[in-house]
Order: C-alpha cells, then sequence, then structure tokens
C-alpha cells in the first residue's frame, strides 16, 4: 500500500489526514476552509487552506514521506481548470511527487462505496444524490440549494414544518403540534420570519425544525406526518433519477449518509419502500467509509470508474527530488 496524504476541502473546514504505507491513519489536522473552487480567488484560497492543513502533518512526521495527495474539493466539478491550476500549485508546494484534485461529492462516493459503481444520497440541510457508473459515468441530480431544489433535505422538511405551523395559526390549515413546536423553538408566529433569518442562514435554521417535524410524524400528527412521506418520496426520485442515469444490468447499491439520516425510521422506513417498489434494481447498503477514506482511495488508485473526474499533476521521475519542508505560500490577499 503506498502511503498517502487525503483532504476533504469544505467551505466551512478543511481536514487532512497522513496515511503510512500500511493504511493506518498517523496524523490528522483540521483548520478553516475555503469558499470554493469556482468562486474569485477560489485558487489560491484553496491553495492556502490545503497547505495550512497538510504542512504540519508533515513536519511533524518528517521520515514519512508520502506519494501521492488527494484533495475532495467543493466547487470542483464545475470548475475543471481551477482543479488542474490548484493540483499543479500544489505539486510545487508540497514534497510529493503525485497530486489529485477531484470535487468532494466524488470523495465522498468513493468513500461511502469504497470505490465501487452506485448511488450516494447525501441528505442534511440540503440533498443531493451522486451516482457513478461502472463505466464512469456520473449523474449529480438535485443539491439546487433550498431555493431551487434540495427537494427532501432538511431544509426542505422544517421550512414546510413551518409553513404548515403558520397555516394552522391562520386558520387555513389543519390543527397540528408542529404549530406549538415552532412556538416554543422560535417564539410567537408574528416573529416567526424574522427568527428564521436571524442568523443569516434560514435553510440552516429552518433545517433545525426538521426533527421536531419527524417527531410530531412519530407521534401521529397528520400535518408532519404527510411533510415527511413527501419527503421520503422526493428523495426516493432523486435516488432513482440518479440510478437510471448510472445504472446497469446488476442490482446498483445505494446508500444514504449525512445527519438526516438521524431522523431514523419515521423518515428512511417510507424511503426504503419508495425504493423497494421502483423498477430499477437497487441494493441498499450501509455507508461503508466517509469522503477522506475516499480521497485516499482516489490517491492511491487511479483505476476506479471515478478516474473520469480526477485531474492529476505528477512530477517527471527524474525531479521527484523535492524539499522536505517547502516554504508556505502566503495567503490570498483578499481585495
Amino acid at each position: 500500500m503506498t502511503s498517502a496524504v487525503a483532504v476533504d476541502l469544505g467551505k466551512t473546514g478543511c481536514r487532512a489526514v497522513l496515511w503510512d504505507d500500511t493504511g493506518s491513519v498517523q496524523e490528522t489536522h483540521d483548520v478553516p476552509g475555503a469558499p470554493g473552487l469556482a468562486t474569485r480567488d477560489g485558487v489560491a484560497a484553496a491553495r492556502a487552506a490545503v497547505c495550512a492543513a497538510v504542512l504540519p502533518l508533515l513536519e511533524r512526521r518528517p521520515a514519512l514521506r508520502p506519494a501521492t495527495l488527494c484533495v475532495g474539493a467543493a466547487g470542483a466539478a464545475s470548475a475543471p481548470e481551477a482543479s488542474q491550476a490548484l493540483a499543479e500549485r500544489l505539486l510545487a508546494d508540497l514534497p510529493v511527487p503525485r497530486v489529485a484534485v477531484t470535487s468532494d461529492a466524488v470523495t465522498g462516493h468513493a468513500g461511502a462505496l469504497d470505490g465501487h459503481p452506485g448511488v450516494v444520497l447525501a441528505i442534511g440541510t440540503g440533498s443531493v444524490a451522486v451516482g457513478i457508473g461502472a463505466d464512469g459515468a456520473l449523474a449529480r441530480v438535485d443539491g439546487w440549494g433550498p431555493w431551487l431544489g434540495d427537494e427532501g433535505s432538511g431544509a426542505w422538511i422544517g421550512t414546510a414544518g413551518l409553513r404548515a405551523a403558520l397555516r394552522a395559526h391562520d386558520g387555513r390549515g389543519p390543527a397540528t403540534a408542529l404549530l406549538d413546536a415552532a412556538v416554543e423553538r422560535f417564539g410567537p408566529p408574528d416573529r416567526l420570519p424574522a427568527a428564521v433569518d436571524r442568523d443569516g442562514t434560514p435553510a440552516r435554521t429552518a433545517a433545525s425544525f426538521a426533527p421536531e417535524v419527524a417527531r410530531a410524524a412519530a407521534a401521529g400528527d397528520g400535518a408532519a406526518a404527510g411533510i415527511v412521506r413527501r419527503a421520503a418520496a422526493a428523495l426516493g426520485e432523486t435516488v432513482l433519477t440518479a440510478a437510471r442515469r448510472t445504472g446497469g444490468a446488476d442490482a446498483l447499491p445505494v446508500t444514504l449518509t449525512g445527519g438526516l439520516t438521524g431522523l431514523g425510521e419515521v423518515l428512511l422506513g417510507p424511503l426504503r419502500a419508495y425504493l423497494a417498489d421502483a423498477p430499477e434494481p437497487l441494493r441498499l447498503q450501509a455507508p461503508l467509509g466517509e469522503p477522506l477514506d475516499g480521497a485516499r482511495l482516489l490517491a492511491v488508485n487511479s483505476g476506479l470508474p471515478h478516474e473520469p473526474h480526477v485531474v492529476r499533476a505528477g512530477r517527471p521521475t527524474s525531479a521527484r527530488t523535492v524539499p522536505t519542508v517547502p516554504t508556505r505560500p502566503a495567503p490570498p490577499t483578499v481585495a
């Protein structure tokens, strides 16, 4: 097995893990993330974040010289030129002979399915399904954000629950326990719009109400149960669409990841039932790993179906002598 560094670069945080050549984790390091490769100065910000995460690992383990590094970066899917630029800059910055850059959705898929084809549904505040077929075909379904998509997500469920609460308050909808739950969490109904937007992240705030909707549904509240059923159907449709676009003749593995899986059977039961009735052959299974596991897999193996979606850069064999601890690049200048 090859020693490697894997990096999960998100918009909030950036985590790096150093594996030795036995596949054992030796060091981890976390730093703040970057806005995304597709943004203005995205390459510079990503470069600074990755170097800040990786260099301390290498400084603490100077005898361990990783052969390769893979970064799963937010925004990489829509910015292939930026991905290539980041790979080349990291090759100059870090003492590794090979660098790979791909989308964090691709590393998440590779980790959850151990590098095999299939569909991964990630459900949290938002929702997106990523399917990768045996031939490398990729389908990204939904993930369009809380105002245009993310159907069945935490934000979607929470928003639907708050709407049902306000409809009950107005008398436009049936009585529901969601009204009392909303008042307890956010205060009087007339203050609810301001409360949801209070911290500038209304989607995240709305998603925080999703567990209340799930609890009310489990207790038999009709309005809440209807919301959860519709969420399960929307998520099932997202999975099936990704499966149709990537699947073959054999049963396609499907796995669910993300914080919303914590709602439990009230959501997962109807979702499994929806998928069980699908005409496409599907095989639901637990996730096998995390995005950093996927980044390590892609770092050391270029023969996986994910390869068409990975950008790689490397030094010629004759030029692979590099400094043990290179100079850290200066942080990007903010205009």
